[in-house]
C-alpha cells in the first residue's frame, strides 16, 4: 500500500520510467539485487526507483541504459523530461520554452539568473531558502538547474542576455569564496559569442530615471517567433503572451538595457567588485 502511494505521488515521468525499469528488469530475468549490482547501486535503490519513492537521477539512468536498455535509448531519452519533473511546478511550463527559445533576456535585482549560476552558488542558494530542504532534494534541484545551462551550447543558437543590477554583484549566498566563484563564472560566459551581460548601476537612480524599479523579469522568443514574458515571486510565476503586454514589458527591457553600462564597462565593474571582496 505505502509502494502505491509513493508512486501515486510521483511525477507522470518517474511513474513511466519506474515502470518501464520493471518491465525490463524482468523481461531480463533479473531480481531487483541483480540489476543494482550491475549499475553500482543497493537493492533498496531500485526498489525506491521501480516504487516512485525516489526518481532516478541522471547517472543512474545512464547506467539503467547500458544494463537493460537494450540499445533502445530510451533511459537517454527519459531524461529530460525526468529533469522537467525535478524543477518546482511554477517553474515548468517556462522551463520548456527557455530550452527551446531563440532569444532569452532576463533583467534580475536580487540574484543572478539561474542559467549563469555557478553550482555552488546554485546550491547555497537552495539549500538556504525556506521552508528548509532535505540534502538529497538540493542536489536534485542544483543538478536540475545546471542541466539547463544545455541551452548556451544548443543548435540552432540561442542569444542569451542578462541584465543584472550592481548590488547583485555584492550579495554573498553561502560565503564569499563562492560570490567570488560567481562574479568570475559570469566573466567567462560573457567570452561567448552568444551571450550577452550588462549592469545596472546602484546610484542610477541619481539621473532622474531608473526603468528596472518595477523588478525582474524574462523574456523569451520561442522558435515560432513569439514573444513572451515570465514573471516570479514567492514561488508563483506568471507567464505572459497577450501581445500589448508582450511589448509594453519589452520596451521596459529594452529601456533597462539602455540605462545599464555598456559591456566592456560592466565586465570592469566585475572585476573591480571581486577585487573588493
Amino acid at each position: 500500500m505505502a509502494s502505491q502511494e509513493n508512486k501515486d505521488r510521483a511525477s507522470t515521468a518517474s511513474q513511466l520510467t519506474s515502470d518501464i525499469v520493471r518491465l525490463l528488469r524482468k523481461l531480463a530475468g533479473m531480481t531487483q539485487e541483480e540489476l543494482a549490482q550491475q549499475i553500482g547501486y543497493t537493492g533498496s535503490a531500485v526498489s525506491a526507483l521501480e516504487t516512485g519513492a525516489q526518481p532516478a537521477n541522471e547517472k543512474m539512468l545512464d547506467r539503467l541504459e547500458g544494463a537493460i536498455g537494450c540499445g533502445m535509448g530510451i533511459f537517454t531519452a527519459a531524461k529530460k523530461y525526468v529533469r522537467l519533473d525535478k524543477y518546482p511546478t511554477y517553474f515548468k511550463d517556462f522551463a520548456r520554452l527557455e530550452q527551446a527559445a531563440l532569444t532569452l533576456c532576463t533583467y534580475e535585482t536580487f540574484l543572478v539568473d539561474g542559467l549563469f549560476q555557478t553550482a555552488e552558488y546554485a546550491r547555497a542558494l537552495i539549500g538556504g531558502g525556506y521552508p528548509p530542504l532535505p540534502d538529497h532534494l538540493v542536489e536534485e534541484l542544483v543538478e536540475a538547474r545546471m542541466a539547463r545551462k544545455a541551452v548556451f551550447d544548443r543548435e540552432p543558437t540561442a542569444l542569451i542576455e542578462m541584465v543584472l543590477e550592481e548590488s547583485v554583484l555584492r550579495r554573498p549566498f553561502g560565503s564569499w569564496d563562492i560570490l567570488r566563484g560567481q562574479l568570475r563564472h559570469l566573466l567567462d560566459v560573457s567570452e561567448r559569442p552568444n551571450v550577452s551581460i550588462q549592469v545596472l548601476p546602484m546610484d542610477r537612480g541619481l539621473r532622474g530615471r531608473n526603468a528596472g524599479a518595477r523588478g525582474p523579469m524574462k523574456l523569451v522568443q520561442t522558435p515560432e517567433h513569439r514573444m513572451m514574458v515570465y514573471l516570479e515571486v514567492q514561488d508563483t510565476s506568471n507567464l505572459i503572451s497577450e501581445p500589448a503586454d508582450v511589448t509594453q514589458h519589452f520596451h521596459r527591457y529594452t529601456k533597462i538595457r539602455e540605462q545599464a553600462l555598456g559591456r566592456d564597462d560592466s565586465m570592469a565593474l566585475i572585476e573591480r567588485v571581486m577585487g573588493e571582496l
